[in-house]
């Protein structure tokens, strides 16, 4: 849709989103900064774990554990994936606590009776006549498998991604004042992706071809069971040993990211979010805490026929935040950054970044009285 579109219906809504994604720096570089680092002496780059596994998720620990690794702390792949998984489990759990503190408030007013629900809704499954479809065929057979044609383009993208980071380590390699630091070199390749995958959608449509051969039911099923096997596999791959040496303070970070947004609900949403605040601000936390598809978990428990507000301006907030924040440019940046220059310029940078945030909020979307 057009950006003014976006911005019109969910101005407010990436506002808050923004800053719960920053709030989640200003906690864990502030926890590291004054007990974790003095008490325990953890490194600097403790601190992005919270963000890393609660913004970010299975996908972005895991895509930067090669980056830990090159940064000297390759603990923080496990400590990362550790954050990720008490990440989902906390959003599900306490979203569903502060679901049922609302419907006591009455903040909520979409909420289906449970007794209304059919044996197949609790158990999640569709009715045999109910099953929507997966997705549509978008190739001829005999031209190309259109499951096939999907994990092409994928491959794709990701190529695409690949030789955008070896671009950018050729020019980093060249200039002299870049040269020593190496930053292209350990940046993750998934962000780069994601930018290809931008490129590949930009050639397609500009493309002669009237056509364009994706089709969106099959890109959303292969992205959720990708995601799927990665959350199981990533949570396997965890070094229970690892965790367990740095127990405490890992509780004490990983809770002061649960309460910083459990108090984002109940206590920001209501007074930056115009209208259905509690639906809005459930589907923000399940997505800062874990992944996407928990937010729209919760925001259908709040929310099951969509007829609240939020599921369009979460939606499009989506388009503007999840590039940067949700596992994207700023989040792997961050990671460089905390090891180049220490954890209190970050900290600085995401307490001005909230700020900043506030200032739009209140100029562009604040309600002014009649």
């Amino acid at each position: 849709p057009p950006l003014k579109k976006v911005w019109r219906q969910a101005g407010p809504q990436l506002a808050y989103g923004q800053i719960v994604a920053w709030g989640q720096y200003v906690v864990g570089l502030g926890f590291v900064l004054l007990l974790l680092g003095p008490l325990f002496n953890v490194p600097a780059l403790f601190g992005v774990i919270v963000p890393v596994g609660f913004e970010g998720g299975h996908g972005t620990a895991g895509g930067l554990g090669p980056v830990f690794a090159e940064l000297g702390w390759e603990d923080g792949k496990d400590f990362g994936l550790a954050s990720a998984t008490a990440g989902i489990i906390s959003a599900i759990l306490v979203g569903m606590a502060l679901v049922n503190w609302a419907v006591r408030k009455g903040h909520v007013t979409q909420l289906k009776d449970l007794g209304q629900r059919t044996d197949l809704d609790r158990a999640g499954l569709y009715a045999t006549k109910e099953r929507p479809s997966a997705g549509k065929m978008t190739a001829k057979p005999d031209s190309v498998d259109t499951l096939a044609l999907h994990l092409a383009l994928i491959g794709i993208a990701v190529f695409l991604g690949f030789i955008i980071k070896q671009v950018l380590v050729q020019i980093e390699s060249a200039v002299p004042g870049l040269r020593d630091h190496e930053i292209m070199r350990a940046f993750p390749l998934f962000p780069l992706c994601m930018i290809g995958g931008l490129l590949l959608q930009l050639i397609l449509e500009k493309s002669s071809s009237k056509v364009v051969p994706i089709d969106h039911g099959i890109m959303q099923r292969l992205g959720g069971a990708a995601l799927d096997f990665l959350v199981i596999a990533a949570i396997s791959t965890i070094r229970l040993n690892v965790v367990m040496s740095g127990l405490v303070p890992f509780l004490l970070i990983v809770g002061g990211g649960i309460v910083w947004n459990v108090f984002c609900v109940m206590w920001l949403a209501r007074r930056l979010l115009p209208d259905d605040w509690f639906e809005r601000s459930i589907a923000e936390m399940g997505q800062s805490m874990g992944v996407t598809a928990t937010g729209l978990l919760l925001l259908r428990v709040v929310d099951p026929e969509g007829k609240s507000k939020a599921p369009a301006a979460f939606g499009y907030k989506q388009l503007l935040h999840e590039p940067f924040m949700g596992g994207g440019l700023w989040t792997s940046s961050a990671v460089l950054l905390v090891f180049k220059f220490g954890a209190l310029p970050i900290f600085a940078i995401s307490v001005g970044a909230i700020i900043a945030w506030l200032v739009v909020w209140a100029f562009l979307f604040r309600k002014r009285p009649s």
